[in-house]
């Protein structure tokens, strides 16, 4: 049977646990032969008093949750190939491998080894490498970020399957119950290579600095370039969200694509200790994890919402262009840095930004490009305390929250660089959410500017078989086509277009 809302006190073992569902279930504990933690949260409704609530599966006989499994198919005249190596080009190229169908990899940044050298130079010197950033590269963005699991997508068996096979790879157990899992960025990335080892293992191979740059899908068959000429039956299109490039080759070749909405808007970093005692009624305890938050406000000017929050983390360089300023967050596993942040964003659409295609891209472009030059160059990034931002002028960064923003940031007025609508929006909404979680607006918190790439702004059309509606042999996937936004999601959605490839390969 499956139990529901067991409350327990903060730091429970277990064993305690167990013997709570024991005397909930009416079994003895030595007659259990089934025990599973499905769900563990935190209960704060009660400030200062805290509990942890558990859903667990609990019973006297052998219950065994039923894995997800994937036909083998073997070797064909045609390897698959998957066209970048973010979440769900690794899950996709992951299923394929499993199902013995060697597929080929082209991704067009570095291996991780070699990307993590070239990100810490862009955070602690501001020089890029367009090969090698924190959108480019093994794992994609989600490798730079907090590695945030949890997601409201229905693929609950998938979802799952995803959860294992990181723990499976050296994620750590934890994230199969945790309400909000997450690996961390320290964690993540030896989990990435690790599960690409597999793929090369299972006869895959992965080919990195292979940008791809022509695809010639008229017909059954597809031609890709990148480090060479490959002929394939299937191309699965994973190219992450920041492959404007790779739009421009795919519009040129007649590939049936929309612009669709997005969000932009800034960083913001308060205290952690604040937002401790906002969410918790404490400022720190030793068996509290960093609090997180997530809040949404509807103003007059359109909806304001927090994305990827971080609790404990930084404010990072996700440039992946030169000449234009992008951040993200990003946390450790500990989540024990002195500050929190989050995105601050609000929705824009055709409205905002044109018809076109590819108009989107270059309204995003448009911003990073003002925030690049109000910091001054070599990435820094515009910066402004809120209570200077509410008032609309420049104002010093001198206060006690510390800008973690690297390779560095320059006092700026937001309001000049940011779409009116954004700027207004966050004007009305900033002071509403600080009634609501006390510290979360303060003066003295941190706006650092901009975040223009929380998802794609461009979606890659395709049907109820995962093909392209204008090229049947490209499987347009993930986050960068539009059909993801987040680790999780992208990586379910690799999973689904691989199991399109497989059932169609068995018929």
């Amino acid at each position: 049977m499956i139990l529901h809302d067991l409350f327990l006190p903060l730091g429970s073992t277990q064993s305690e646990v167990k013997a709570t569902s024991c005397r909930k279930a009416g079994l003895a504990e030595k007659a259990v032969r089934t025990f599973t933690i499905l769900r563990k949260s935190l209960d704060a409704r009660k400030k200062g008093a805290v509990r942890e609530v558990y859903s667990v599966l609990i019973s006297d006989q052998e219950e065994i949750i039923p894995p997800v499994t994937f036909p083998y198919v073997g070797e064909r005249e045609y390897r698959p190939i998957v066209v970048g190596f973010g979440p769900a080009g690794i899950f996709a190229a992951y299923v394929l491998a499993l199902a013995g169908m060697r597929p080929l990899v082209l991704e067009r940044g570095l291996p991780m080894e070699k990307r993590i050298k070239k990100v810490d130079v862009l955070w602690q010197e501001g020089v890029l490498d367009p090969k090698g950033n924190a959108e480019y590269g093994e794992g994609g963005a989600g490798a730079f970020s907090d590695g945030k699991l949890n997601s409201g997508i229905k693929e609950k068996a998938l979802s799952r399957f995803v959860l294992e096979t990181f723990v499976k790879f050296g994620a750590p157990e934890e994230i199969l119950y945790l309400n909000k899992p997450h690996i961390g960025t320290d964690r993540l990335r030896d989990t990435v290579r690790r599960m690409r080892e597999e793929i090369c293992r299972l006869g895959g191979e992965v080919h990195f600095e292979a940008q791809m740059t022509d695809l010639c899908a008229d017909g059954a068959l597809a031609r890709v370039t990148a480090d060479g000429e490959y002929l394939t039956d299937r191309v699965v299109l994973a190219i992450g969200h920041s492959a404007r490039d790779t739009y421009e080759t795919l519009l040129s070749r007649g590939f049936f694509m929309e612009n669709k909405p997005f969000a932009v808007g800034v960083r913001i970093e308060q205290l952690q200790r604040d937002i401790n005692q906002a969410m918790y009624g404490v400022p720190s305890a030793p068996l509290l994890p960093p609090a997180d938050y997530k809040v949404v406000e509807h103003t007059a000017q359109g909806g304001v919402y927090s994305f990827c929050m971080c609790p404990g983390g930084y404010v990072v360089c996700a440039s992946s262009e030169e000449g234009g300023v992008v951040t993200n967050g990003m946390s450790y596993h500990a989540r024990d840095g002195k500050n929190a942040n989050a995105a601050m964003l609000v929705g824009v659409d055709a409205s905002d930004f044109g018809g076109g295609v590819l108009d989107g891209v270059a309204f995003q472009k448009r911003l990073e490009t003002k925030a690049f030059r109000a910091g001054g160059g070599a990435f820094r990034a515009p910066c402004q305390r809120v209570g200077d931002f509410l008032k609309g002028h420049v104002g010093s960064l001198a206060g006690e929250i510390e800008p973690t923003y690297r390779p560095g940031v320059t006092p700026c007025d937001l309001n000049k660089i940011l779409p009116e609508k954004v700027g207004a929006a966050l004007r009305l909404a900033l002071p509403v959410l600080d009634r609501r979680i006390k510290g979360f607006a303060k003066p003295d918190a941190l706006l650092t500017g901009v975040e223009t790439r929380s998802s794609s702004p461009v979606r890659v059309l395709r049907g109820e078989d995962g093909k392209s509606l204008s090229h049947p042999s490209v499987y347009p996937c993930g986050e960068g086509c539009g059909y993801a936004g987040g680790i999780m999601s992208a990586a379910v959605d690799g999973i689904k277009i691989a199991k399109c490839i497989i059932e169609e390969c068995q018929s």
